[in-house]
């Protein structure tokens, strides 16, 4: 079921990529300047700023500006005229969501302001100004993170089973087991399920020995949102490991404390 709806969103991924495509293309046909602005990363919950400027820099607070999702209908997220926001032709996903400030607009600054960030807010934004012929395009990758929870599933006199599940991410992490040193271990399967909801959630089992100083990091991170989080454990060492290591010792030391006294007897 999980890789069905893999599959289904995928398609629709590429589709939305095509539909872009042969929009800009129809753009840069009709000679209008085309600027493409590099990827911005969001995180669910938080607020982020799409950037988009007029230039040469000019007053913009009588113009109209619109920003657009060309994959929705209607594709409107913002539109700007008159002075004012009209809501009329808006997205309802994002009404009492997005903005723009009113005093940069006399700079030719017309950024969108996009709050509590959704998963659904992910897609390719077009900022368009009509009467200077000018617009722009950026891309909006949003995602969700979580801290990863260590337990303790089994143990033995000398080894210990450990797992780590991390819920809530978007898009789909890696999860990676380290041990004190910042080392790879070597770890079960990763099993990965995707929610109602579109978030992930990643589980891993791993067996470590128990060692002195034996501290296990789980750590769950994303690649194209530059994001991880991480938990550790310490594992703690056996007891007659530690009887290994502290009977030698005192031994030594009652030994040399005996050899000191013999001397002082003999002299």
């Amino acid at each position: 079921m999980h890789l069905w709806r893999y599959k289904l969103s995928l398609r629709g991924y590429r589709a939305m990529i095509l539909q872009h495509m042969v929009f800009c293309l129809l753009l840069i046909h009709r000679g209008r300047p085309l600027i493409v602005v590099p990827a911005v990363v969001a995180t669910v919950g938080e607020e982020v700023v799409l950037p988009c400027h007029i230039k040469p820099e000019m007053n913009a607070n009588g113009m109209r500006l619109e920003w657009a999702r060309p994959d929705l209908m209607p594709g409107f997220v913002y539109e700007w005229a008159d002075e004012k926001e009209h809501v009329v032709n808006k997205q309802p996903s994002y009404r009492g969501r997005t903005s723009v400030v009113k005093e940069k607009l006399e700079h030719g600054d017309i950024s969108l302001k996009i709050s509590n960030v959704t998963i659904s807010d992910e897609g390719i934004y077009r900022c368009l100004v009509p009467q200077v012929g000018q617009e722009a395009f950026i891309k909006l990758i949003v995602g969700a993170v979580s801290f990863p929870k260590v337990t303790v599933i089994s143990k033995t006199s000398s080894k210990v089973v450990l797992q780590c599940e991390s819920a809530g991410w978007y898009p789909e992490p890696e999860l990676l087991w380290l041990d004190a040193e910042g080392n790879l271990l070597s770890a079960g399967p990763t099993e990965t399920l995707r929610g109602p909801d579109d978030l992930y959630t990643v589980s891993s089992r791993v067996t470590v020995e128990k060692r002195h100083s034996n501290n296990i990091t789980c750590r769950v991170q994303q690649r194209n949102t530059n994001q991880s989080r991480e938990t550790y454990i310490h594992v703690p060492v056996p007891s007659w490991s530690l009887k290994l290591v502290l009977v030698p010792g005192l031994l030594a030391v009652f030994l040399s404390i005996l050899l000191t006294i013999h001397r002082c007897r003999d002299s």
